[in-house]
């Protein structure tokens, strides 16, 4: 009952299982470094794409609005990159001084504000070549379905989910059963 009283106080739920609290811990870091491995890869190619396009001929003959973009979405991918990044420096920093709560609580915000600045600078570059492709209503359009479709898959739906779960279930502790 200890455990329950504990939990109610934090706003964690139950998740089913029989752990510990640092097991507890030990799993949802596990989970989130697992959740980063497949985000750094794509900062990091979008990264270097961005870093290489300067020094390609063609990009002297951008107009101001592609120039823009560009410099928006160069700034978009490093913001992404510090924040998916930022846990290993917090874990770094704060080693063997029992942090490993406030680093799940930090991290898991530092991924969703890097998964969000993730998502502008995808579709940054997707409107910057396709403005340089093609017409402006074309990119428009494309812009238009890509922040749909990050918004919808890796903002709206999981939201979405979230708020019925949360509508369906009572906080932890509040009664007896689950």
């Amino acid at each position: 009952m200890e455990r329950d009283v504990s939990e109610e106080k934090r706003g964690e739920r139950d998740s089913g299982r029989e752990e510990t609290e640092e097991e507890r811990l030990d799993r949802n870091l596990s989970e989130l470094l697992q959740e980063l491995r497949v985000a750094l890869p794509g900062v990091q190619v979008l990264f270097a794409f961005l870093l290489a396009v300067p020094f390609q001929q063609r990009f002297a003959s951008i107009d101001n609005f592609q120039r823009d973009i560009y410099f928006a979405t160069l700034i978009c991918t490093a913001v992404s990159a510090v924040l998916l990044m930022a846990p290993t420096a917090y874990h770094r920093v704060t080693f063997r001084y029992q942090q490993k709560r406030k680093l799940i609580f930090y991290a898991n915000r530092f991924a969703i504000g890097g998964l969000a600045f993730l998502a502008l600078a995808m579709t940054g570059a997707i409107v910057l070549v396709t403005d340089f492709l093609f017409s402006t209503t074309a990119t428009v359009v494309v812009g238009a379905l890509a922040v749909l479709a990050f918004g919808f898959f890796w903002f709206g739906l999981p939201l979405q989910r979230r708020l019925r779960l949360s509508a369906e279930q009572e906080p932890l502790g509040k009664s007896g059963e689950r």
